[in-house]
């Protein structure tokens, strides 16, 4: 054989042979990456091929599927029902974007590929299965009720049941229609860049697609007193809500000559009892307590309520609620009103009063009660979720007593509901460099019927029409607790 053709076939048969390496490498080591892979086109096609399952609210569904018109070889898209109200709860579906919120976490069973659908033959060829579906514990009275009360507010509200865990309501305002953005078309496109649009501007950037009650952690104010009041209690700082405190008006945070002093310059806060300090909302009470009690010993009582803890799913993530760390006295002090860099959702201060409410225990909180296969067997169950002593049961009763008093006769006076016990926590929080923000308006509550049945809620409002001098946490939030908690209790 002539020389050159027998090296030009040997240099062949070495292509060859690494072209065949280099395939079975791609299939055996590769294969699952690529078949993964965000940037394959064949996922998308397959999911979208089929309708999806549902996501149920009170024993309907709020998503649907209908066919795209303009998806080309993505067949179906994602539908809501009543979008903006529950865009919180389901997060959104995209042709384009990917999936957020249970839509995200639950995938695979709306879109029938997770392997808990399938019978031995789909397993065996990888085939979709038939969908299946997610039950939410969202009660959609609650749901409607806080974000009709909301409005046109910037803010969030959450509404948990104490007892068993369930949230009730979760709402984020301003909201936006999952279903706009579902698609792949020219239409979906121009809605998502409208809804990402950012100026610069903090009246225009209301970032629509953040979950406030969930994602959102701002300054919580003077609802944190709840916490510093626990710690106190919890730490045998003081014996009774109505034991008189050392509290000098104004107190002079430590190491500084900057005096704190209270809002309301009539009340009587000098030397107040934990009772009287959460009705007029004492800061120099609060300050002076969370200076006595030190950084550890109020960070462990603010960790047990949920604070400082990165993995809080609802299933959704929750943002970490923050009770920081290497504070000196002063800091202490400032962090004992809820400000300095103390910051919380409105899942977490709903938390607060939910432990509260239910005698020191803390139920973990969660918005799915079960995962359902398309046949309505059920894959998982929430329905009996992990808990956590708080507190006593003695401090518990302590604290439900005082709130009381503030919304009886204190600065929560807007949520009493005749008929229904209810106690509460009004909070205004600065922000902003040298207070140049609005100041946030908080109330965390509790409510309760003769026959037991209870709820916790919390509501913050960012943002509204209301003029800076008339924001408060009685005027804006309390109003606005009061109609969730008789939603859920009526």
């Amino acid at each position: 054989m002539n020389r050159t053709i027998r090296r030009a076939g040997t240099v062949t048969l070495l292509l060859v042979m690494a072209l065949l390496m280099r395939l079975t490498w791609l299939q055996m080591v590769d294969g699952e990456a690529l078949a993964d892979s965000e940037e394959n086109r064949r996922n998308a096609i397959e999911q979208y091929g089929r309708p999806f399952g549902d996501i149920y609210v009170g024993g309907e569904p709020v998503t649907g599927s209908e066919q795209a018109e303009d998806g080309g070889d993505l067949r179906y898209k994602r539908t809501y029902t009543d979008g903006r109200l529950y865009a919180p709860v389901t997060g959104f579906a995209s042709q384009v974007r990917g999936a957020t919120q249970l839509e995200g976490i639950y995938q695979d069973v709306l879109n029938g590929s997770d392997d808990r659908l399938k019978d031995p033959l789909q397993m065996l060829t990888g085939k979709h299965a038939e969908s299946g579906n997610v039950l939410t514990t969202i009660d959609p009275k609650v749901q409607r009720t806080g974000y009709e009360a909301l409005g046109d507010k910037k803010g969030a509200a959450v509404a948990i049941d104490p007892d068993s865990g369930e949230i009730l309501g979760a709402v984020s305002s301003p909201s936006f229609d999952p279903s706009k953005v579902s698609g792949s078309g020219a239409d979906d496109t121009a809605a998502w860049k409208k809804l990402t649009a950012r100026s610069g501007n903090d009246k225009s950037d209301d970032q629509p697609t953040l979950n406030r009650a969930l994602r959102q952690a701002v300054p919580p104010g003077s609802t944190f007193k709840l916490v510093v009041a626990a710690a106190a209690l919890e730490n045998g700082l003081y014996s009774s809500v109505d034991e008189r405190t050392e509290s000098p008006d104004p107190y002079t945070l430590e190491g500084t000559s900057t005096k704190l002093e209270n809002e309301n310059k009539s009340a009587p806060c000098e030397n107040a009892s934990l009772r009287t300090a959460l009705r007029y909302s004492c800061n120099n009470v609060f300050a002076k307590l969370a200076t006595d009690l030190g950084v550890k010993k109020l960070r462990a009582q603010a960790e047990k309520f949920g604070f400082n803890d990165e993995k809080q799913d609802v299933p959704v993530r929750a943002a970490e609620s923050n009770f920081p760390t290497g504070m000196d006295e002063a800091q202490t002090g400032l962090s004992g009103i809820g400000q300095f860099e103390v910051t919380a959702t409105p899942l977490q201060m709903a938390m607060v009063s939910q432990a509260i409410a239910h005698n020191g225990e803390l139920v973990d909180p969660h918005m799915v009660s079960r995962v359902q296969d398309g046949s309505g067997h059920t894959l998982q169950s929430y329905e009996d979720p992990d808990s956590r002593r708080v507190m006593s049961g003695r401090t518990a009763g302590q604290l439900r007593s005082a709130m009381r008093t503030v919304v009886e006769k204190g600065t929560g006076t807007n949520a009493r509901i005749a008929g229904l016990t209810v106690g509460g926590k009004t909070g205004t929080a600065q922000h902003g460099v040298d207070n140049s923000g609005t100041p946030y308006a908080w109330f965390t509550s509790w409510g309760e019927t003769d026959s037991g049945k209870k709820v916790a809620v919390a509501v913050v409002v960012e943002d509204s029409d209301a003029a800076r001098a008339e924001v408060s946490g009685n005027g804006l939030a309390a109003p606005i607790t009061e109609q969730m908690i008789r939603a859920a209790l009526r």
